[in-house]
This record gives structure tokens, sequence and C-alpha cells, in this order.
């Protein structure tokens, strides 16, 4: 089954600052929801691994992504796929883009993927709904994280 999704936030932060954040394994794995590791193989991979749960389907998958068309601080293409064993797998891509803005950095993405298995007899809408979702918990945890922090 197919999906497709784009979308847009506005960081507090400036680019470079995004892109950096962007590009570690410890910003991105406490960011990410359900993610249990993340390490970076290579100059432009990470290893994963996240617990899921999309409606009744709940699973842990492993996996590996790739960044590729980079664009320092511009921009990437990240490529993925991982398997969640009966649940099933996903692959599939996005293309992030930063641009500054009057309140730091814009994030676009856009994203396409594949989802086999138990999870995509589920359906499009169950699997876009929470895909949007896990998005919307990402972005908001990567933007708590970039917010200048008060001094107590």
């Amino acid at each position: 089954m197919a999906m497709t999704m784009t979308g847009e936030n506005i960081l507090p932060a400036d680019r470079a600052t995004v892109w950096a954040k962007l590009n570690d394994p410890e910003v991105l794995k406490a960011c990410i929801p359900g993610c249990e590791e993340l390490e970076r193989t290579q100059d432009n991979g990470f290893r994963a691994v996240a617990k899921v749960k999309v409606g009744p389907v709940k699973a842990t998958f492993k996996g590996k992504v790739v960044l590729s068309d980079i664009d320092e601080p511009n921009g990437y293409t990240i490529t993925g796929e991982g398997e969640g064993g009966v649940a099933g797998f996903a692959k599939g891509g996005a293309k992030v883009q930063l641009s500054e803005v009057p309140e730091g950095t814009k994030l676009t993405y856009d994203v396409e993927a594949q989802v086999g298995g138990k999870l995509a007899q589920l359906g499009g809408r169950l699997i876009n709904g929470v895909a949007k979702k896990y998005a919307d918990e990402f972005f908001s945890n990567f933007a708590k994280l970039l917010a200048p922090q008060e001094a107590t």
C-alpha cells in the first residue's frame, strides 16, 4: 500500500543549528516516537530500532536509513526500509528542505512510502492518520529541543 504525506514546520532556530540537529543521532533518537536505538553506520547512514503501534498492530521495526542528495545546510533526501516481523514492512523516502524565515527555519518535507503485511491490511485511512500523528509528535519534540532554554 502506498502513502504520501507533505508538511512544513517553523522551527525556533537558525538553519545551521537545525541542520546540525537533523544530523545528530542522539537528537533524532530523542525526538522519534518509539525509537529505542539509533546509531550512525556510515557518514550518511543510520541503523534504527523503533516500537510502533498502528491500531491493533504493535511491532518492533528494525531498519536502516541513508541520506543522499545532501545539500548542507539546505536539505537532503532520506530513504529507508524497516522490517517489523509478522506486522510487515515499511520502506520509502522523504525530501527535506530547510529555508530561513523571520521566526527561524522553515522545514518542509515530502514523503512517499510503501507499507506491506498486516499493516497494509489495516487500510490507508488508519495508517495515514497514525503516520501524521508520528510526524506531528516528532516535529513537536524537535521544536521543543531547539527552543531556547529559559534560565532558572
